[in-house]
């Protein structure tokens, strides 16, 4: 039993889309939870995927999320907005990308700091 929590923890962090996808389709806690809503979950796959896990699995069935429970649900928020903070630093390092940077890797510094010191070519002679 405990493989099987590991190997779901696992697919969670690799791909949480897909999980929401399966456990949409196959499972039967999907509409205790969401009570036959669409469009709050579809958001949710969208744009919080890893907070949509978190509140499916902290929620109770007569309860719902309370208490301490948040707090896991808080840390899918926190994930979600650590991840679309990742896109977007990786987008401005794309040379070319509007707002972003001219962006040099370290080895390629390191590679033209060896080249000696170039000279500019002397001006055109005047006539």
């Amino acid at each position: 039993m405990i493989f099987l929590g590991c190997l779901l923890a696992f697919g969670i962090a690799l791909a949480p889309r897909v999980v929401i996808i399966l456990a949409w389709i196959f499972s039967s806690r999907w509409d205790l939870v969401w009570g036959g809503q669409f469009l709050v979950p579809l958001l949710g796959l969208v744009f919080l995927p890893f907070t949509l896990i978190m509140y499916t699995i902290s929620w109770q069935p007569v309860v719902g999320v309370q208490g301490w429970d948040w707090l896991w649900v808080g840390l899918g928020f926190l994930l979600d907005i650590m991840k679309w903070a990742q896109i977007y630093n990786n987008r401005k390092g794309v040379p070319g990308y509007p707002g972003g940077t001219d962006f040099r890797y370290a080895s390629d510094v390191a590679y033209q700091a060896d080249l000696p010191p170039t000279t500019p070519p002397p001006p055109p002679a005047a006539d």
